[in-house]
């Protein structure tokens, strides 16, 4: 070790009070930089689950241009070869088929524009949580027949419950009218309001026969076993898609492309803590850059002596800079440490917000919030915190190169 490193870490325990109050202050800052990102990172991925867990699923498989025109002919004509390629892809938890239609629904009392969604009961068990969160009624079996679950929202608009019929009128397949008499079975509240209102979920096997769909269908809904998964899942699915040639006719679309409502939700909340943050640190620099130079005035005179014994001040400057860096990187450390550990125990206990679980659990959110501690959140905030410290100890180091030996020794 060089003696300006040794000079360095003997001389920010000469006053020990004041490097401690600058080592908590750092460490501190890097504390809540690193569990209140790994909080938000893990309330981000518990809303992305949430919703696409309730509809989309982290990704689909589609007829090209399907995403963009949702028109009735553009389908997977054969289901079964994608099912095969999906069996043998790793990360994923589930999938399921659907297949949707808009269509005029009216009820004794009311008519209006909805989308028709054909599922398989048992599997969009598994894909979606819409089983979990009928509030009326019950979820659909797999031999029921001419049944429907509808939205809380649209429900009070057609103005029918439980037992009532609807009677669904739309365009099939091959151009042919689509009639349909459903009887209310199950109503559901997603909390997605837009979902609610304008959504009827049927048998997959009644939607084709409905709307002429033969074995077509129009999505094939997965969900990954993690959203980290999901990139790697699409990529997969798109390297089995140029292998077998139907690249030219399917995609693979994730959560991102589907919903970018969603993402731009995430993103403008991203900035507003990242604002929060910035702000953060901006004072810890504040509190740090009074630190330093404060002691740089305290030790002008110890400073001159050094010069007027032959230390250039370039050496002084590098000793300070020194100085600033031990104790940066000592608050920084235990900040990451702290931190991580804090985001650790609440990552496997969950956050319990009182008052909420009612609410929470009525959209399908768990009653406990969980921080998500991830090397992104470990050390993006820390990093910040060290280059904004280690720039505000700059200016005051840099103070030493104009000290002139006899004036310095000349100051009280």
């Amino acid at each position: 070790m060089s003696i300006e490193l040794k000079m360095a870490w003997r001389n920010i325990w000469r006053n020990p009070r004041r490097t401690l109050l600058t080592i908590a202050a750092i460490a501190f800052s890097s504390l809540i930089l690193v569990f209140m990102l790994s909080f938000q990172l893990g309330c981000y991925e518990t809303m992305i689950n949430t919703s696409v867990k309730v509809s989309t699923g982290h990704l689909q498989i589609q007829a090209k241009g399907y995403l963009e025109d949702k028109k009735i002919n553009l389908v997977v004509k054969n289901p079964a070869p994608v099912a095969s390629i999906l069996d043998s892809v790793k990360g994923i938890s589930a999938y399921t088929f659907r297949a949707n239609a808009f269509c005029l629904t009216s009820s004794d009392k009311r008519t209006y524009g909805v989308v028709v969604t054909g599922i398989d009961p048992v599997k969009e068990a598994h894909v979606s949580t819409i089983s979990s969160i009928i509030r009326k009624g019950s979820y659909l079996k797999e031999e029921d027949e001419s049944s429907a679950l509808i939205g809380e929202h649209l429900s009070k608009n057609l103005k029918a419950g439980i037992g009532d019929e609807l009677t669904i009128l739309g365009q099939g397949r091959d151009g042919s009218i689509a009639a349909a008499v459903l009887t209310i079975k199950g109503i559901f509240d997603s909390g997605i309001d837009e979902f609610d209102r304008n959504v009827i979920m049927t048998g997959l096997n009644d939607f084709q026969d409905i709307f002429s769909m033969g074995n077509s269908v129009h999505e094939a809904v997965i969900t990954a076993n993690s959203l980290g998964d999901v990139s790697m899942v699409k990529q997969e699915i798109q390297n089995h898609f140029s292998e077998t040639q139907q690249n030219k006719t399917l995609v693979a679309a994730d959560w991102m492309e589907i919903m970018p409502g969603l993402l731009q939700g995430i993103q403008m909340d991203l900035v507003s803590g990242i604002i929060m943050y910035i702000i953060l640190v901006i004072v810890v620099a504040f509190s740090i850059f009074n630190t330093f130079l404060m002691a740089i005035f305290e030790r002008t005179r110890e400073f001159g002596v050094m010069m007027a014994i032959g230390t250039t001040p370039s050496r002084i400057t590098k000793l300070v800079l020194f100085e600033s860096l031990f104790m940066t990187l000592v608050g920084i450390l235990a900040g990451i440490v702290i931190g991580s550990l804090l985001t650790l125990y609440f990552q496997s206990k969950g956050i319990y917000i009182a008052g909420t679980e009612d609410i929470l659990k009525q959209y399908g959110i768990p009653d406990r919030l969980y921080p998500k501690l991830s090397l992104i959140s470990a050390t993006a905030g820390p990093l910040v915190v060290f280059l904004i410290t280690i720039v505000s100890s700059v200016f005051p180091a840099l103070k030493i190169k104009k000290l002139k030996p006899v004036d310095a020794m000349a100051s009280v």
